[in-house]
């Protein structure tokens, strides 16, 4: 260990190698349930090049690696499970190259989502990227990997599917291009090659370390609105995001359907973001908003509400700042949620299925939906805890646990899965498809060192 110790101090210089208790306690765990898991070293490299030589004596050494963007995955997704060698990114947080006419940006896999948004602004106002509600250290690359979605879902869909190349080091050591990239100066596409890009999307870094990737950008509008629509019940909610998407002029619908405080209610809320180059341009969209969904208002099933001026403005920024006030209303930093990914018709179970959850377990929770594309949703259960508090962790990991196998049942599938939903998910798997990803991940990693431990099953 000691060896290993001294290569790694030669590869990123001794101030970015550590093996001290205090800094691998800190890299043990996130802020959810899962249990920590130490790894023998944290490593910051600042360049392909050294991690590739970071992975080639890992590999020499049969010595896990896992690669970790801001680490607020919450899912436990970048514990060392096996112990060995976490590497973290935040290092190779360069913006390298925006192309305006061809809207996209290329960037280092640690910059960060408020690195780019900030960037553009200064410098290309009129661009901007879709943007999740997480705080703003979040990566860009670990948001794409993990199928994350944000403010500009509803126009783009997930935002691996607003990813237009990659560079990855394999465990091997190699490194490879995917995309447009591979053949060509220019990030522009994943098309029309065969899109290999997906070997490493959804994969919990166990197939490849992405040191640079190319984002879509969307344009930046100077008149933006929001509008909130309610309605008296859940069963309703499904035909109005079916009526609203088919207008094709949101940039992101969102909904909240219930927030379980003791035995409290609210009326299902569906908040509707778009924009324009002109005020008439943003009138005329208004208008179409609300013919879509004319029928509830004269059924008086259903009605826009009036925002304070305040509200408005929280409800245009993102990310939005009321996700991170919910995530802390425990106090003492613990924060979890179900990110369930399914089909817009089963909103209505989903929300029985988490008061379900919050009565069994008398656990608070807020749910929530973010619509992708007009196609699916991911509809969120989130539970927070103080974790100084044992019981308390216990109980959200209990409700969590719960929430996974319910939302299975339910025809969903839970996003960014924590090792125990992952093995849940292999449980109800077509055995062919499993069978096909082992086939893929020997192929790429025959040592298994990449992140070992996630999307496993126990021998």
């Amino acid at each position: 260990m000691e060896k290993i110790y001294t290569e790694l101090k030669q590869i990123v210089g001794s101030q970015f190698v550590s093996n001290r208790p205090e800094e691998l306690f800190i890299y043990s765990r996130d802020m959810g349930t899962m249990p920590p898991a130490n790894p023998d070293f944290v490593v910051m490299p600042d360049s392909t090049a050294e991690v590739q030589k970071v992975v080639l004596l890992a590999n020499r050494e049969g010595m896990p690696v896992v690669p970790m963007g801001a680490g607020l995955v919450l899912s436990g997704l970048t514990r060392a499970l096996k112990g060995g060698i976490i590497m973290d990114m935040k290092r190779m947080n360069r913006i390298l190259q925006v192309n305006e006419i061809s809207r996209y940006a290329v960037v280092q896999a640690g910059a960060s989502e408020g690195m780019l948004q900030a960037y553009l602004k200064r410098n290309h106002p009129a661009l901007k990227h879709s943007v999740p509600d997480a705080p703003p250290i979040a990566t860009i690359a670990g948001n794409v990997l993990i199928h994350g979605s944000g403010h500009l879902s509803q126009t783009g869909g997930f935002h691996s599917e607003m990813l237009n190349g990659l560079e990855v080091v394999l465990p091997t050591g190699e490194i490879v291009t995917t995309g447009s990239c591979s053949a060509s100066p220019y990030w522009f596409s994943r098309a029309p090659l065969p899109d290999l890009c997906g070997l490493f999307i959804g994969w919990a870094g166990t197939t490849g370390v992405v040191t640079k990737l190319a984002v879509k950008l969307y344009p930046d509008r100077p008149f933006n609105d929001a509008r909130v629509f309610i309605t008296e019940g859940v069963e309703s909610v499904p035909d109005i995001i079916h009526r609203l998407t088919g207008t094709l002029l949101a940039e992101d619908i969102t909904v909240t359907v219930g927030y379980m405080f003791g035995r409290t209610r609210i009326f299902p809320m569906v908040l509707i973001n778009y924009g324009a180059d002109s005020k008439q341009e943003l009138y005329w969209k208004k208008n179409i908003i609300r013919a879509s969904v004319k029928k509830y208002l004269d059924e008086k099933t259903g009605a826009f509400v009036p925002t304070p001026p305040g509200a408005k403005t929280d409800m245009l920024k993102a990310p939005n700042p009321e996700l991170t006030r919910a995530a802390d209303e425990r106090k003492g930093g613990g924060f979890e949620y179900v990110g369930a990914i399914m089909p817009i018709e089963l909103l209505g179970n989903a929300f029985t299925l988490g008061v379900q959850v919050a009565e069994k377990f008398s656990i608070n929770t807020l749910m929530g939906a973010r619509v992708v594309g007009g196609h699916c949703m991911m509809f969120s259960y989130t539970y927070s805890f103080n974790r100084a508090v044992e019981a308390e962790v216990a109980l959200a990991g209990k409700a969590l646990h719960e929430t996974n196998r319910l939302v299975l049942d339910l025809g969903g599938i839970p996003w960014k899965a924590e090792a125990p939903a992952q093995k849940e998910i292999i449980k109800r798997m077509d055995p062919n498809t499993f069978e096909l990803m082992n086939r893929l991940r020997a192929a790429l990693d025959p040592k298994g060192i990449l992140n070992p431990g996630n999307w496993e099953v126990d021998e």
